[in-house]
């Protein structure tokens, strides 16, 4: 049972980290070669649609990382898993301080009524997002070195 847990949540963040990364490298500068109401209209979109799906993502990884680690307390790797759960612990407060507030704004803006420095918000949100990502690739990365 606990090797099924543990190939459960090493998947479950695995395409967490996935998704992440492809809204950071990927759609974001599609986005931002886009004319500017498109680029706009694009990400509050986006963000209504993975704003809604993330926090379940996030918070679901979190507890199955936690519960990985206290089912496997004694056995090999659990300092790693124990680590990654802090590391996904991060992301989500990220998230909630850093992130979800912007999102939440942006999610509201179109062409008629964002604020002139909607641009700097996105930019300041798109720094955010690039540490939040590495610091779930460093939680994935000792999650997959834990079953190993």
């Amino acid at each position: 049972m606990l090797n099924a847990l543990e190939v459960v949540t090493t998947v479950l963040v695995g395409l967490m980290v996935g998704v992440e990364f492809c809204v950071a490298f990927v759609v974001n500068r599609i986005l931002g070669a886009l004319p500017a109401d498109y680029d706009q209209l694009g990400r509050a979109h986006g963000g209504r649609m993975l704003g809604a799906l993330m926090p379940f993502w996030y918070i679901g990884s979190l507890v199955l990382a936690a519960v990985w680690a206290v089912a496997g307390w004694h056995h090999d790797g659990t300092g790693l898993v124990v680590t990654a759960a802090g590391l996904l612990i991060l992301s989500v407060v990220m998230s909630l301080l850093l992130l979800v507030p912007i999102n939440n704004r942006g999610k509201t803006w179109t062409p008629e009524n964002r604020p002139e420095d909607w641009k700097e918000q996105m930019n300041r949100w798109d720094r955010w997002h690039y540490v939040r990502v590495a610091v779930i690739v460093a939680a994935f990365t000792l999650l997959v070195t834990a079953l190993v």
